[in-house]
């Protein structure tokens, strides 16, 4: 496993992953902020350094972090942050180690399966898959994700080395992955967050996670769709630094905080 290593090795663990399609770099910024955590990033199956591959799998990059974390626990408290599909992953994780994470921030993560849009998944990547060399095209696909600034090349640099096998199996795993039954063995606390711009299956997703969650706390960003950390990364860090030392309450806490 293709893994970035930040800060203090003696502070608590903060594990990012990050969405399909991009890399460990669009959390420069959360990298930047957290120099007093023990920070890791790793680089999920397919993606980036791992572009030789052509498989994906949610659980067994679960697996893969579960390893990851138990290797890098010095008995501190470990955190888990997750974006889109990371967000699943973290879900997963939480469900397969239901004691080894104190917390979990996890963004935009969709639990609610669309098993009937996964036969057209395969024909429309292979009619669409050359467009991506196309940079115009490239540019329009970051600016939803809020990557067109700064993170544009290493979003296209990423994209040029995804094979199109990978990019279809971390579709079918978005598109048919379901909120494991198992979550509520879970003794971490969680936060939701999505945009408010989100698409509805986002947002009935975030209340599916908390429901029947008592350690679970909803965050709506306002102004914005997919793409919170790297849309407002201010926030996001001082969401994600509040939920992790103030143990919750994050938005009463946030109440008044320009966004």
């Amino acid at each position: 496993m293709h893994v970035k290593e930040f800060g203090n090795k003696e502070a608590p663990l903060l594990v990012f992953l990050h969405g399909g399609g991009v890399g460990g770099w669009m959390w420069d910024r959360q990298a930047d902020y957290f120099t007093n955590y023990h920070v890791l990033i790793p680089t999920l199956q397919g993606h980036g350094d791992r572009s030789d591959e052509t498989i994906f799998s949610i659980r067994e990059n679960a697996v893969e972090v579960i390893k990851l974390i138990t290797e890098k626990k010095k008995g501190e408290d470990v955190h888990i942050i997750g974006f889109s599909i990371g967000a699943q992953i973290c879900l997963e994780i939480l469900s397969l180690a239901p004691t080894l994470i104190n917390s979990a921030m996890v963004n935009s993560a969709v639990v609610i399966p669309t098993k009937y849009m996964i036969p057209f998944i395969t024909p429309t990547i292979k009619m669409t898959f050359p467009l991506i060399k196309n940079k115009t095209f490239a540019k329009a696909q970051a600016k939803q994700l809020y990557m067109d600034g700064d993170f544009f090349t290493k979003y296209y640099e990423d994209s040029l080395r995804m094979n199109p096998s990978t990019l279809i199996a971390v579709l079918k795993e978005n598109m048919a992955f379901k909120l494991p039954e198992k979550i509520s063995n879970s003794t971490a606390r969680i936060l939701v967050t999505a945009g408010e711009k989100e698409k509805g299956l986002v947002k009935k997703s975030v209340q599916k996670i908390v429901d029947g969650n008592q350690k679970g706390e909803t965050f709506f960003v306002s102004g914005i769709g997919h793409g919170f950390p790297v849309a407002k990364p201010q926030l996001f860090n001082r969401v994600l630094k509040d939920w992790i030392e103030n143990g919750g309450q994050v938005v009463g806490k946030m109440e008044g905080i320009e966004q």
